[in-house]
């Protein structure tokens, strides 16, 4: 008998710390996958942040319960559905997606992870989806309409500057996105009997001072700029450049107002990437993407930065600047 208890307590020893060291693992942290078209390690940029702040006040914490994949494609278009399937072979819990390109090498990559999109194309036309109420498959998220604002953002620009026959556009040429971005202001253009110079920004060496001595050239009196990799990485040039030429600009992001930009018409981007997060957090917590509609801004915020104004000998007009949801002084 007493060789038997001996055995068995043995047994029970040596069983025990198994059970222990097992209940020290620890649990698998939740990993997004977000997949950046600016900015780089260094300097993330506002999108990021207002992701990470509509994450922490939905309760996650990077490094706490969740860890999230940065990938930046630095303005390089090509390198977006490289970083995708490096992000898919990582097997990420949900992806966060921004470029069109992106969004649809994930499209095709996998079928099982979930996507977060945000983006400014209409997600049934680009093929993402099956309809915003219902979108189908493994992708859902928010557009931003930034093609619906462009004739509005015409509209804008005209009212402050009543006397603009010519507009300058800005547009990049590494992406196809931004060219067929560029057919949404030709109809309102023509409209409001306004002549659109284009003027493309290439990928490599872009002569942005080139570009702005050819506006003048063409007789160009205001300028607008279609946001993509390429442009958006000489914001603040454009910005001073447009104020030592006196054009008065129009953009499609509030931050070329911050760098010294005219105007902006948008919807709420901070509040946009907040929203992002929020479809994160139902699908971890089970939602299938399929079932959660694709949502549409609610804000819009038309900026106008009353130094720049000044400084290109320009008054906004009273029932203008009425109309904005900020105003840089």
């Amino acid at each position: 008998m007493k060789k038997k208890i001996t055995v068995l307590t043995l047994s029970a020893l040596l069983v025990a710390p198994c059970f222990s060291v097992s209940a020290q693992q620890p649990a698998k942290m939740t990993r997004i996958g977000y997949l950046s078209p600016t900015g780089d390690a260094n300097t993330p940029g506002p999108d990021i942040e207002a992701f990470r702040q509509g994450l922490r006040e939905l309760g996650y914490v990077e490094g706490k319960n969740i860890a999230i994949e940065y990938r930046y494609i630095e303005g390089k278009t090509d390198r977006g559905p490289n970083l995708v399937g490096e992000l898919v072979q990582l097997k990420v819990d949900v992806l966060v997606l921004l470029s069109s390109p992106s969004i649809r090498a994930a499209k095709q990559a996998t079928k099982t992870i979930p996507v977060v999109m945000i983006t400014t194309q209409d997600p049934v036309a680009s093929g993402f989806i099956d309809s915003l109420a219902r979108p189908g498959a493994n992708i859902t998220g928010v557009t931003t309409l930034q093609r619906e604002l462009s004739g509005k953002r015409l509209e804008l620009l005209k009212e402050a500057v009543p006397g603009i026959a010519r507009a300058a556009a800005l547009v990049g040429t590494a992406q196809v996105q931004s060219r067929n971005d560029l057919e949404w202001y030709k109809a309102p253009a023509r409209a409001l009997k306004i002549q659109l110079q284009v003027l493309e920004v290439v990928q490599t060496n872009p002569d942005i001072d080139g570009l702005f001595r050819a506006a003048i050239k063409g007789r160009a009196n205001a300028l607008i700029t279609i946001r993509g990799g390429e442009v958006n990485r000489h914001t603040r040039r454009i910005a001073e450049l447009a104020i030592i030429h006196r054009l008065p600009s129009m953009h499609e992001g509030i931050e070329y107002v911050e760098d010294g930009g005219l105007m902006s018409y948008t919807g709420n981007r901070a509040e946009n990437f907040r929203r992002a997060a929020y479809y994160v957090d139902r699908i971890l917590k089970g939602a299938k993407p399929a079932d959660l509609p694709v949502e549409q801004p609610t804000k819009f915020e038309f900026v106008i930065n009353l130094k720049t104004a000044k400084q290109i000998g320009l008054t906004i007009p009273p029932d203008v600047l009425a109309r904005a949801t900020k105003i840089i002084r």
